[in-house]
């Protein structure tokens, strides 16, 4: 008989390897400075990805500076000791590039893609930006109206955003994690120059940043590059252990209910505190990985969507996510969205109840199945994406795991046993949790 399903499956399987034989091994360099540089080479095509992570974030903000840390990522693109505000990103341009940055509660980092041989301007004008910031040649005062504007456009004008905010801020009872990436508008408006100057003489040092670069490269090269550009800056002496204030046990579980008139659907959301992905132990983290994939992987395979859109008929849709890439903890979030006339408190109550009947009747074999080749499809793309591959490592990297949890992470994945994802469920825990219900305004 001929089985599709098994082939399907050794067809993957085999992908997978094919393309984890023909990637190259990133290489792994350390400066005198302190400065780690990783190299992924790809040579099929003259380009390269350059990317530097500072490992200071969101979450690193002083209390009282909330958005501090996006804020220096919008003034590192001002004036330098040799660079006019602007000529940075003129540069980029004018030599066929792209560049962008982007703030994490955990990282900070800024990457540009160009032509290869393009390389070592890209080294020397990020280079030059890591030390020679000066803030005091450029006008910083219409940048904080940037990023107010910012929180206005992308945040406060979208009730889920704000909703999302208001659950994160509720979760956490002492955790930075509670503060918005962007920062607290009434904090954002005090913001300064100076401000930002001393936050970036703290964080920006070699000592605190991981190069990657990744693309048509030879290590050696890229070695001997670093060393020009980024090797003569100086460690940052002394510089801060990185101390974040952590969560006390949890004891009582919360709930929240935001009213916006722009609210069209109403939904519940609940989001948990969760384990985070730990060097060299990265089972638990993919327990929940595979737990949430089971959850609300698609309908072919979605447990929430079979039994509450397909079975029930009472949910628009459901979902369950998991996000363990961070430093301090994790989060795993669980939602529903009724149909038209389906309270918020009966859709709770048949999602809760789904979860319930899941990790009591086990985990389907096949389904199981389908989820993990679902897993090695996306590992397939990754790695066939230079760009996504320099992000993966750099980020990884940046939360202080290593090159080879990196590369062990499918794997785990893979392995990781019905029993293992059953018990991550079981481990959620109601005193860890924010509950919150978003409605339209009550007429």
């Amino acid at each position: 008989m001929f089985h599709a399903k098994r082939l399907i499956a050794a067809s993957f399987i085999w992908a997978a390897s094919a393309v984890a034989s023909s990637a190259i091994e990133p290489q792994e360099f350390m400066l005198d400075n302190g400065m780690q540089v990783v190299v992924i080479e790809d040579h099929r095509a003259p380009v390269v990805v350059h990317m530097v992570w500072y490992k200071v974030g969101a979450a690193d903000d002083p209390a009282g500076h909330s958005g501090i840390a996006h804020y220096l990522e919008h003034l590192m693109f001002k004036a330098t000791d040799s660079l006019e505000e602007g000529e940075f990103d003129a540069t980029v341009q004018a030599n066929g590039g792209t560049h962008n940055a982007f703030t994490g509660w955990d990282y900070t980092a800024y990457h540009q893609r160009v032509a290869a041989d393009r390389l070592s301007l890209m080294m020397e004008m990020e280079a030059d930006r890591m030390v020679n910031l000066r803030l005091d040649r450029s006008d910083w005062l219409p940048e904080r109206d940037v990023i107010l504007r910012e929180r206005g456009q992308t945040l406060e004008s979208s009730p889920d955003r704000v909703f999302s905010e208001q659950m994160r801020a509720a979760l956490y009872q002492n955790s930075p994690y509670g503060r918005p990436i962007i920062g607290w508008r009434h904090e954002m408006e005090q913001l300064t120059g100076d401000i930002a100057t001393d936050f970036y003489r703290v964080h920006y040092a070699p000592n605190n940043a991981i190069l990657v670069v990744a693309g048509d490269v030879n290590p050696q090269e890229v070695l001997a590059l670093a060393q020009q550009y980024y090797g003569p800056i100086p460690a940052v002496q002394d510089m801060p252990e990185r101390f974040r204030p952590q969560e006390p046990p949890q004891l009582a579980e919360r709930r929240m209910t935001m009213h916006d008139a722009r609210v069209g659907q109403p939904y519940m959301n609940r989001l948990y505190i969760a384990p985070q992905r730990r060097s060299g132990d990265q089972r638990q983290a993919a327990a929940y990985t595979m737990l949430a994939a089971l959850l609300s992987g698609g309908s072919a395979t979605s447990v929430l969507d079979r039994a509450l859109t397909y079975d029930e008929s009472i949910a628009v849709s459901s979902w369950a996510s998991y996000n363990g890439n961070a430093l301090d903890g994790g989060t795993f979030s669980l939602g529903i969205m009724p149909v038209e006339g389906v309270s918020l408190q009966d859709a709770e109550d048949a999602l809760d109840a789904t979860v319930a009947q899941f990790i009591e009747d086990g985990i389907d074999a096949e389904q199981l199945e389908r989820v993990r080749m679902q897993v090695r499809a996306e590992a397939i793309y990754q790695l066939d994406d230079t760009a996504q591959r320099a992000n993966s490592i750099g980020a990884d990297l940046a939360l202080g795991l290593t090159l080879q949890d990196n590369e062990d992470w499918l794997h785990v994945l893979e392995d990781v046993t019905p029993d293992e994802i059953l018990a991550a469920a079981r481990h959620l825990d109601r005193r860890e949790s924010v509950t919150g219900w978003l409605m339209g305004v009550e007429e």
